[in-house]
């Protein structure tokens, strides 16, 4: 049947409110009148109803009118029905659907994706299926930080804890107050964060350890093969370093140096069905540079039999181009009020399958604090983001989708660790190179005081404590992927064409692209098997 039939009905109920399955859709353009199936199915469900199920429209056509007495799964416990072998479903509408009186929802604004009794890790969208996406690590609702001295004490404190624990089965750790102790000549090792590095006179490298106790230098000699290691190290990082006590014991001859990083032996976990799911970022919603033709091509085929196997759309950041980001940044919006970029941008998504689901986080363009770790978008940009239902948490945070972790961050670190690093080790060409710097040393924004705005919190919500299987990042506009001690990562370009401030600084971006990742395939070596990059630009 034609494509834009099923296109024509999905339209219809939007306009009226309402979701609907894919399944559903069928039936209704199968229907001998079909705007009559459409009125009858209205009037089957339940007034707090605001999606269609295909249950609907099977009792609303085997009836003819009037409704069923069936019970109703209210729409956050209702699951998609799997895909028919009809046209897809395209949701889109002019309103965004009433919200409900649930007395029992919290604020989004004030307690996030997780309610105040979830634990950490689960989400509390009520009644939501135990199989969609899961939320671990997220700030929403949880930010402690007053900004006084001691919230920087205590973040820093709880960073040292849980990367120093992860460092000490490998290295006989000893305290530095204990190593100041020792005698000269003594084998010894210290984890501490580095609180200093500095070249000596004859072209070594002289390295301050500081742990809780107090803080002792080590000299990395320039001869020595990890010699090279010091230039990727980054202040505030947490490292281990094993050697020798000079004759006077007052500094440490280092014979190697350890990371946290990403044990060698990480195996991936995968999917068990064939599901895939779209990693995208930095669409930028109101620039007068957004690409909305790119984009409608991307939601085009989202709707094809080829993307079929996609039931999973992850967004990095950057929904919109903000205001008052960059210098003379009001001269390039096509789109001057935050709230109408807002609107527009829900427009854009609701072009995507409304079976789909979302998973999104904010970026340094978004309407949230720009200190990380940054809480999700608040209750009213979430109602003008509502037409699909998305799970909106907050940055960063590791969404666990079919049994996969993958780990979501804008990723505006990554312009310190490319600053900072050897172009070798980490360029805007190769972004997925700065992002493996970051897992190996497992910390999202270790350096402290410089562009990354890091907010005080009672625990450091950036440390990397479990292994994701996919790293997913954005904000640097470039397309990178690779994989780093097989752990999957992707910095997923953007839907943005070059800026005026852009060109000011050397940034040529990627525009358009869609990296797919075949969720039940990542335990495959070639990236050909479980990794299809899109392009739409």
């Amino acid at each position: 049947m034609p494509r834009e039939t099923p296109a024509r009905i999905v339209n219809e109920l939007a306009s009226r409110g309402y979701n609907t399955d894919r399944e559903a859709v069928t039936l209704l353009a199968e229907a001998a009148d079909t705007e009559a199936a459409i009125e009858r199915a209205i009037e089957a469900i339940p007034d707090d109803a605001i999606k269609l199920s295909v249950d609907d429209v099977r009792d609303a056509l085997e009836t003819g009118s009037g409704r069923s007495d069936r019970s109703h799964n209210s729409p956050s416990t209702s699951s998609s029905s799997p895909a028919s072998d009809g046209d897809p479903l395209v949701s889109t509408g002019d309103e965004p659907p009433e919200p409900r009186d649930d007395a029992d929802r919290s604020p989004v604004e004030t307690k996030g994706v997780h309610s105040g009794e979830s634990p950490p890790g689960t989400s509390s969208r009520t009644g939501r299926n135990p199989d969609e996406p899961s939320i671990a690590g997220d700030v929403t609702g949880r930010s402690t930080g007053t900004g006084e001295y001691e919230d920087f004490l205590a973040v820093f404190r709880d960073r040292y804890e849980k990367l120093s624990g992860q460092l000490r089965g490998r290295v006989n750790h000893r305290p530095t107050n204990a190593v100041e102790s020792m005698p000269g000549g003594s084998e010894a090792a210290i984890v501490g964060m580095v609180a200093d590095i500095r070249s000596t006179a004859n072209g070594h490298w002289l390295i301050d350890l500081e742990d809780t106790t107090g803080t002792f230098p080590a000299l990395v000699m320039k001869d020595r093969d990890m010699a090279d290691v010091v230039e990727d190290l980054l202040f505030d990082e947490v490292i281990a370093v094993e050697g020798t006590l000079a004759d006077d014991g007052g500094i440490l001859f280092a014979d190697s140096i350890h990371f946290p990083d990403v044990p060698r032996t990480f195996e991936p976990s995968t999917a068990d069905r064939a599901v895939s799911a779209a990693l995208i970022s930095d669409v930028h919603v109101g620039s007068q540079e957004f690409d909305a033709d790119a984009w409608n091509r991307f939601a085009e085929w989202l709707h094809t039999p080829e993307a079929d196997r996609v039931e999973y759309l992850l967004l990095a950041g950057d929904m919109v181009e903000g205001v008052g980001v960059y210098p003379d940044q009001d001269e390039e919006l096509d789109i001057v009020d935050i709230y109408d970029q807002y609107e527009a941008f829900a427009e854009h998504l609701k072009d995507v399958p409304g079976d789909m689901e979302i998973v999104m986080i904010p970026g340094n363009h978004d309407a949230v604090r720009l200190a990380e770790p940054q809480p999700a978008f608040d209750e009213e940009l979430r109602s003008i983001m509502s037409a699909h239902d998305a799970t909106i948490t907050g940055n960063p945070s590791t969404v666990t989708v079919e049994g996969v972790d993958i780990l979501m961050y804008h990723g505006v670190s990554l312009d310190e660790v490319i600053a900072e690093l050897p172009e070798e080790h980490a360029s805007y060409d190769h972004p997925d190179r700065a992002m493996a710097q970051l897992l190996k040393k497992r910390h999202i924004a270790p350096q402290f005081g410089g562009h990354t705005r890091i907010a005080p919190e009672e625990r450091d919500y950036l440390v990397m404590e479990d292994v994701p299987d996919i790293f997913h990042t954005g904000h640097v506009h470039k397309l990178g992927y690779g994989s780093y001690h097989n752990v999957l990562t992707i910095n997923s370009a953007c839907w943005q064409e070059q800026t005026s401030f852009q060109e000011s600084v050397n940034i040529d971006p990627d525009v358009g692209y869609a990296p797919i990742v075949h969720l039940d395939k990542l335990d495959q070596r070639d990236a050909s098997d479980f990794l299809t990059i899109r392009s739409f630009g």
